[in-house]
């Protein structure tokens, strides 16, 4: 009697975002590395925000340096840069999700977009905040 396997003879590649759990420790940290930085790299291609966010990036180091700014100054420059260039890429990341699972417009679609889109809006509004506190007092000095 010939038993027939139920399986299929060919393999389903798992989804990309799963090929990294097989190779290892370090190769896992790099599956993981290059897929943030594709992450990235799409979320500044697509966004015109964030090209304005990384200009904003090169305007703000170029300041700091011309005003010498403090070490700590410094660290809260980049600290609220980079923040709000994470959450450009969490807001990119749940609009596209959001188009994925919903490709006919919802309001709750819509909610979740707004809402992400609305994070960014508080992260700006803070990064102006910072920019005015460290470089407001100096460029009232130099213009007086």
């Amino acid at each position: 009697m010939i038993v027939h396997s139920t399986r299929p003879t060919h393999s389903v590649p798992p989804h990309s975002a799963l090929n990294g759990r097989d190779r290892g420790f370090w190769g896992g940290r790099w599956f993981s590395f290059n897929a943030a930085i594709n992450g990235t790299l799409h979320t500044i291609r697509t966004q015109p925000n964030a090209r304005i966010e990384l200009t904003a990036l090169v305007v703000v180091v170029l300041a700091g340096l011309y005003f010498r700014v403090s070490p700590l100054e410094w660290a809260l420059l980049g600290l609220t840069i980079f923040v709000v260039l994470a959450l450009e890429c969490v807001n990119t990341a749940i609009e596209a999700v959001v188009d994925l699972v919903s490709p006919n417009y919802h309001p709750l679609a819509g909610v979740a977009k707004d809402a992400a889109a609305g994070g960014m809006v508080f992260a700006v509004i803070a990064s102006l905040c910072v920019a005015a506190a460290i470089f407001g007092p100096r460029l009232v000095e130099l213009f007086t």
